[in-house]
């Protein structure tokens, strides 16, 4: 249940680039590519448009800081290095932090966590006029994701229910569903319901409470998600 984050880390130290796979193996939820090789890594971050990069400043062939100004901007940054000289370069190009080696886990932890925050509220900005097209019956509809109330699951359909009172009933599974939809925005609470987070007013381990005053139950494999994805806004 806990998202898969996608992360690329650039170092031409081996010994950084092997601290930083062992923190993000306690992390668990950070799927990892490193490179030693900054312009292997550039060219990887070109391709892959991860969700995270970790950078190393100076090293042998490119400039860690030349590497950030390249970077698309729905990549976050942290930056990785022995030289504290740097860290104000590294604020002046939004760096969401910058780690002073050696620096320890927990440190690392607080770094990545403040990147998931990034990553989210640049998504929620996004999914103000973010849109989604399924198909109902014969024709495909467009649906503003801030106009969802919540989705329900019914049989093999979904239906869609709208801040407006309509309802939008698609031929399409709730895993397939919540693929469309921003993963910030959205959280999967029951194997028959999936709620935007925003609309949510309350909920505990049992059941959930939308501030329109709907009610849902909250399943007991996603419980564990729930409580820890929502109390930590």
């Amino acid at each position: 249940m806990e998202r898969r984050i996608a992360c690329i880390a650039i170092d031409d130290e081996p010994i950084a680039l092997s601290i930083i796979t062992q923190f993000c193996k306690r992390l668990g939820n950070i799927d990892l590519e490193t490179y030693s090789d900054p312009q292997e890594g550039l060219d990887a971050i070109m391709a892959e448009n991860p969700d995270i990069v970790l950078l190393d400043i100076e090293m042998k062939d490119i400039n860690g800081l030349s590497i950030a100004k390249k970077i698309g901007d729905k990549t976050v940054f942290i930056f990785t290095t022995a030289y504290l000289k740097y860290a104000l370069d590294g604020f002046d190009l939004d760096a969401v932090d910058f780690l002073h080696k050696p620096f320890s886990f927990d440190r690392f932890r607080t770094a990545m966590e403040k990147a998931e925050r990034r990553m989210e509220y640049r998504e929620s900005i996004g999914a103000k006029n973010y849109t989604i097209i399924v198909k109902q019956e014969y024709a495909n509809v467009s649906i503003r994701v801030n106009d969802i109330e919540y989705i329900e699951a019914m049989e093999n359909y979904a239906k869609i229910y709208l801040q407006s009172g309509n309802c939008i009933v698609s031929h399409n599974s709730m895993k397939n569903v919540m693929s469309l939809l921003p993963p910030a925005n959205f959280i999967r609470i029951h194997r028959s319901y999936i709620i935007p987070v925003t609309k949510i007013a309350s909920f505990n381990k049992q059941s959930l409470k939308l501030h329109s005053g709907t009610t849902f139950p909250v399943g007991r494999q996603y419980v564990a998600y729930l409580l820890k994805r929502l109390s930590a806004k």
